[in-house]
């Protein structure tokens, strides 16, 4: 039997959570369970750490002995216990990791990579100017954008409890506490600990948009209004002691959003939705700058008997018309009270709030935020005039920040919809309207006509006593609301239509004339571009095609008069899910390496500015990974200051729940945009790594292509040895899990297809492929050959984040477990068939991946992430093994509810386990 390794003094303190979160648990378990099931539970535990950590073939004997015998209570309690070990697991790491960051700050360490002193080191070492860096964070966009695409299988109730535990540890960790504090702090977790116990983990209803904007907006109320503008504060006093000038920046971080604007397959987004979004999102707003209006007059308590005030402040408080005898000699107090209350009235007339606020003396809104800006600025004037510098460079700086940043719509949302659709709009339109029969049109002759419809002053869309088919005419609907919106809120609030599934010029022009129609966008009488048209490339086909489409829309002179409207740049998103889902790993990432590389020429070529929109998800198979390294990883001249990434499911949780780690997260963002817009130039000639990428794309695509799409048992495979029909009676999202109702691959969604393998503990779509695509070329280029992919692997940031990123599934995967699932399949010949082919594919890859970097185990660089994996396994293992046996149940015909919520609350402790799951 193995040893478990000695814990680093380091990480004492992470162990120290871990057992006393456990403890909490265990006891909560047997004051309500009792003692009986509390010890089973722990013995359990006992055995699966024993197996796990320890690597003890006898405890995981004992172990599969143990699961087999439970009865239905014990199980329920057991798969809601370890469910929980599994999130206390995260927030202990998530602690720890905070932990360690102040103490490298505490002990004056070298600034750790990802941190903006890092990059401004790095950037320094390389004779980049801080002029250069200011030029670039002047034309600079860096977006995180939140998505509702539905990974995440958390309750917010369950995550304000994760929340709260959180913040009773750091507490413990971060004071100097009495006995009685710490007695206090630990009553206070065994509260939420058995509030946890008491509360059902997964919904009983399914999502509507409207949970999904609220769920969004938390984050922005815990999170980004706190941390974007301490971040561009730090920032800019970093840059003003390297140039000694004082340094303004331009905003330049931005978070957006898509849920409520996002229609792709949703058909519960509609025109009210969207206006619920932006009226929601600007409540949020509001209510954070009202409060932090009421923090600052208690703070500037100044005395014109003490100061003297200059004449635009005196006026600001003049207009004060509440509590003004008891405040006249505090003018700051004065002002404040003024800006409060045309807050107030503003958030009555905009905004959709639940009601922090509470009624101030009537006052005239504001118009837009520009003007509540100008009234801050007079605040901050004035304190710097008379000494008081200090007072406006604190709370009053970064509430001037956030009002710029923010505005009064929180978040600029992404409208998406299906190019599909729009043809059918298009179509539709034109019958209606007695002209050409749009469908039968070739693509030029598409062109032509509507260009022709982009510059005609007559509208497209009849008259009101003309109908519709249901679907064209909620996407009216909602194209009309956009540009009321845009006439309330400002154009910043719609800036961006994506459309998913481009495959053509037409695709875009298809969108340009249905905006013509309501304004945002026009050719003539004057040209007019309140929106940018995002094409999103997503199969393998339109990232190969991309180049190409591009180039022929540069070519039409009213699409770059457009273009001028919108400062000559053009955003392309690419899809990584779709992508992965149509072609495999590698191919996919290969594939959208080759499609940047071409849109770079491009858009150089044709002297326009490329933004990159990376559609990446949690998981590999999505795009996921560290973000400092796939950002580093992009082709040189395709960041260039200039990058959004989606942000969902699960992932959004991890990153931005926690503030500390949020902030972490924004600043790793902002300093890869930065690294990666100076790039080091190229050490050697990419042509021949280029041709052997290209040859082991095709063998890795011809390989996923056989089994996922030319084996005709697969699909069965896939539906019976994964939990994907019960996946989407989790309400975790708002919208289908499916574009259509079939059981095809392609028709389904990439989200639940990389999710169900994930739950099966495959992850069959971060890897198929890679192994034999090695194989095959080391069959022929022997040991030189694997030498060359070392280097591959050493100098190419590109192939090492490929790999890395293949390393960290394949080191989550689990054949064994993953064979148990193989059981759930009736036919067992094919089972057995198609379970063979993935299992040497899966050791493949393994193999391949120890040669290339030569580990002599996974995770052999990533301590870390080998020590995360070390403490959650214990409890995620087992989850699995239950997950079989309960879905074995029900597909025998065990249909009870009691079963049914059993199974879903494996999917979501294992969601938990794995933490970047879908």
């Amino acid at each position: 039997m193995s040893v478990i390794e000695p814990i680093a003094e380091k990480d004492l303190p992470l162990k120290r959570d871990l057992d006393l979160l456990a403890a909490l648990l265990s006891d909560t378990i047997r004051e309500q369970a009792g003692s009986a099931t509390a010890e089973q539970i722990e013995s359990i535990r006992e055995l699966a750490v024993r197996y796990v950590q320890a690597h003890d073939p006898d405890a995981g004997k004992a172990l599969a002995r143990s699961l087999s015998t439970l009865d239905m209570p014990t199980t329920m309690a057991l798969v809601r216990a370890f469910s929980y070990f599994s999130h206390l697991s995260n927030i202990a790491e998530d602690l720890h990791h905070n932990r360690r960051r102040r103490a490298h700050k505490i002990a004056g360490s070298k600034a750790q990579r990802g941190s903006i002193s890092a990059v401004l080191e790095t950037l320094t070492d390389r004779s980049v100017k801080p002029s250069e860096i200011l030029a670039m964070l002047a034309d600079t966009l860096i977006a995180p954008v939140m998505t509702a695409h539905p990974t995440e299988v958390k309750r917010k109730t369950i995550l304000e409890c994760h929340r709260a535990l959180a913040d009773l540890l750091t507490q413990r960790d971060r004071s100097q506490m009495t006995p009685e504090e710490i007695a206090a702090n630990q009553e206070a977790m065994e509260r939420v600990m058995l509030t946890l116990w008491q509360t059902r983990e997964v919904r009983t209803v399914k999502l509507t948009v409207q949970d999904e904007i609220e769920n969004g907006a938390t984050y922005f109320r815990n999170t980004f209004l706190h941390e974007i503008p301490r971040l561009y504060q730090d920032i800019e006093d970093r840059l003003t002691e390297m140039t000694g000038e004082q340094v303004t920046l331009p905003n330049f971080i931005q978070v957006g959003s898509w849920i409520g604007g996002d229609r792709d397959g949703n058909p519960f987004v509609t025109a009210d939705v969207m206006r619920y979004a932006v009226s929601r999102q600007a409540g949020v707003a509001l209510d954070y700058y009202y409060q932090q209006c009421l923090k600052l007059e208690s703070e500037l308590s100044m005395s014109t008997r003490l100061v003297q005030v200059d004449q635009d402040l005196s006026a600001l408080a003049a207009t004060a018309t509440d509590d003004v005898v008891r405040k006249t000699e505090e003018p700051y107090r004065l002002a404040v009270t003024a800006i409060a209350s045309r807050i107030f009235a503003t958030a009555i007339q905009i905004g959709t709030f639940h009601h922090q606020l509470h009624d101030v003396a009537h006052a005239l809104p504001y118009e837009n935020a520009d003007q509540l800006a100008a009234d801050l600025a007079i605040i901050a004037r004035s304190l710097k005039a008379h000494g008081a510098a200090k007072l406006a460079g604190g709370r009053l700086r970064r509430l001037q920040r956030a009002v710029s940043v923010f505005g009064f719509y929180l978040a600029p949302i992404d409208m998406r919809q299906f190019a599909g659709l729009h043809e059918k709009m298009i179509s539709e339109l034109f019958n209606r309207a007695g002209l050409e029969e749009y469908m039968a049109l070739d693509e030029n002759s598409r062109r032509v006509v509507l260009l022709r419809e982009l510059a005609s002053p007559r509208p497209l869309i009849c008259p009101h006593d003309v109908s519709y088919s249901p679907d064209v005419q909620q996407e009216l609907d909602i194209l009309k609301a956009a540009a009321e919106i845009q006439a309330r809120y400002g154009e910043a609030v719609l800036p961006n239509y994506i459309i998913s599934n481009c495959a053509s010029v037409s695709d875009m022009l298809e969108v340009a004339v249905l905006l013509n129609d309501v304004g945002l966008v026009s050719l003539a009488p004057t040209v007019r571009s309140k929106v940018n048209i995002i094409p999103l490339f997503e199969t393998t086909g339109d990232l190969r095609s991309s180049g190409e489409i591009m180039t022929a829309l540069f070519a039409i002179p009213q699409w770059r008069q457009l273009l001028t409207c919108r400062g000559d740049v053009q955003e392309v998103m690419l899809g990584y899910s779709d992508s992965n889902k149509d072609g495999g790993y590698l191919t996919s990432n290969w594939e959208l390496y080759k499609a940047e590389l071409t849109l770079v020429d491009v858009f150089k070529q044709a002297g326009v500015k490329l933004r990159l929109f990376h559609g990446r998800g949690g998981t590999v198979g999505r795009g996921g990974g560290p973000a400092y390294d796939a950002i580093l990883a992009q082709p040189a001249g395709s960041v260039n200051g200039q990058i959004r990434i989606t942000e969902q499911g699960e992932v959004i949780t991890a990153k931005y729940a926690d503030r500390e780690v949020g902030r972490r997260n924004l600043e790793i963002l902002v300093a890869a945009t930065l690294d990666a817009s100076f790039p080091l130039p190229y050490a050697v000639d990419p042509t021949a790594r280029r041709a052997l990428m290209e040859r082991l794309s095709n063998a890795a695509y011809r390989f996923y292509r056989d089994l996922v799409y030319a084996t005709p048992d697969f699909i069965t495979y896939f539906l019976e040895a994964t939990p994907i029909k019960e996946i989407p009676n989790l309400n975790i999202g708002s919208r289908p899990s499916a574009r259509r109702n079939t059981s095809s691959i392609s028709d389904l969604r990439a989200i639940p297809w990389v999710f169900s393998w994930s739950q099966c503990r495959l992850m069959l779509p971060g890897w198929y492929g890679f192994g034999n695509a090695i194989s095959e070329y080391l069959a022929e280029a022997g040991e030189e050959g694997l030498k060359t992919l070392q280097d591959l692997y050493a100098t190419w940031p590109f192939f090492q984040t490929t790999i890395s990123n293949m390393e960290m599934v394949l080191a989550k995967s689990d054949i064994a477990i993953a064979a148990r699932y193989s059981e759930l399949v009736q036919d067992q010949d094919v089972a057995k068939r198609i379970f063979g082919r993935i299992k040497d594919e899966w050791q493949r890859s393994v193999d391949a991946v120890l040669a290339i970097t030569g580990h002599e185990e996974l995770l052999g660089d990533n301590p870390m992430l080998a020590r995360s994996l070390d403490n959650r396994l214990p409890y995620l293992d087992p989850l699995n093994h239950l997950q079989v046996e309960l879905l074995k149940r029900i597909r025998a015909g065990d249909d009870s509810e009691e079963l049914r919520h059993a199974v879903h609350l494996t999917i979501n402790g294992v969601a938990a386990g794995l933490r970047n799951s879908g």
